[in-house]
């Protein structure tokens, strides 16, 4: 269930603290900010469901939302996750209307909300949002190819490593807030089996894990935990998404 976000909880963050949202001239930002709804972003809430038609585009700030693709049976597995880095909601610029994909809240969260007719009439203006949201989308398919790739030919380890440091780079803290069962769905693995994986990685003093939160205490001893497609989708995002200071 998503709501507006309170006041005070508002004052929290800011819409740029979305780096996407941070990169555009303060023009064209400040044209989609009276329009941009603060939205508490509880974990597990879905925010679109295959084939439903997207209403609005969601600027995560604090929260990370995971892409997944689900099966006829109901099982799914992540194929990409969005956090301060982009934006949900893809398909409505790119001229879809729908997706064949679910949304789902993987982090708890602050986002910002806006509505589609106003997002799609700075779109077409044709200015910088629209040249970053191509660079954006650009990105978002790598990420969806090195992921196909890395479930195909890596070990379960080294898919939870990177997805550890994916979720990481999109979150402003090393805190992950999130049960072994949403793990398991984004990984189209076991619960028991995630349990195991983390385990395993606390034993090595890598992460912590209690309660609903992961604590990853060596960063450096998770990357080399892990295989190649993390560096590769970090690499061309930072390439294709500089990120621009605000004073």
């Amino acid at each position: 269930m998503l709501k507006r976000a309170a006041t005070k909880d508002a004052r929290e963050g800011s819409p740029r603290d979305n780096l996407l949202l941070r990169a555009l001239p303060d023009a064209e930002y400040a044209r989609l900010l009276p329009d941009l709804e603060p939205i508490d972003m509880a974990l597990g809430s879905v925010l679109y469901e295959p084939g439903s038609l997207l209403r609005h585009i969601y600027f995560p700030t604090s929260c990370i939302v995971s892409l997944l693709y689900v099966m006829n049976d109901g099982a799914s597995a992540e194929i990409a996750v969005v956090g301060k880095d982009g934006l949900v909601g893809m398909s409505l610029y790119l001229g879809g209307g729908t997706t064949p994909s679910r949304a789902v809240v993987q982090n708890a969260g602050l986002a910002y909300r806006l509505k589609a007719p106003a997002f799609m009439t700075e779109f077409h203006r044709y200015g910088e949002l629209h040249q970053l949201l191509l660079r954006y989308t650009q990105a978002l398919v790598t990420q969806m190819v090195q992921t196909a790739v890395c479930n195909r030919h890596h070990a379960i380890d080294q898919q939870f490593c990177r997805w550890l440091l994916l979720s990481l780079d999109r979150l402003p803290s090393n805190v992950l807030t999130m049960t072994h069962e949403l793990i398991a769905n984004m990984l189209g693995s076991s619960v028991a089996e995630v349990v195991t994986l983390a385990d395993k990685l606390q034993t090595l003093q890598l992460l912590t894990h209690k309660g609903g939160q992961i604590r990853v205490v060596d960063r450096p001893g998770v990357e080399k935990k892990s295989c190649e497609c993390y560096r590769v989708v970090k690499t061309e995002t930072d390439r294709l998404l500089p990120q621009r200071e605000i004073d």
